[in-house]
C-alpha cells in the first residue's frame, strides 16, 4: 500500500465539493481536483441542508487500490468538513 498522507483541502461554501484535494503520496505532494462527492442532502421544500459524509470520485483515484481508496476516503471524512453546503441548489 502507498504511504498516503491529507495535505489541504481548500473548497469552500457554496461550492464545497469542488476545490482541490492535496494528499502526500509516498512523499509526493499530488492534487485532485473536483474529486469528492457530498454525501450530504439538500431539500429546496424543506428548507434544509443535511450534511453528510464524503466519497471520493474512483475515476479520480483509479491508479489507487480498493485499500487506498477507502483510506483516502477516512483521511477525507477526519479532515474535511462535512458536507452538503447547498451550492447545488
Amino acid at each position: 500500500m502507498k504511504d498516503i498522507e491529507f495535505v489541504s483541502y481548500n473548497g469552500k461554501y457554496p461550492n464545497l465539493c469542488s476545490g482541490v484535494l492535496t494528499l502526500r503520496v509516498d512523499g509526493k505532494i499530488r492534487q485532485f481536483a473536483w474529486c469528492l462527492i457530498s454525501g450530504g442532502h439538500c431539500d429546496v421544500y424543506e428548507d434544509l441542508c443535511r450534511r453528510g459524509e464524503w466519497d471520493i470520485k474512483d475515476d479520480v483515484f483509479s491508479e489507487f487500490t480498493e485499500n487506498e481508496k477507502e483510506f483516502i476516503r477516512l483521511l477525507v471524512n477526519k479532515n474535511v468538513e462535512k458536507g452538503c453546503c447547498g451550492g447545488c441548489l
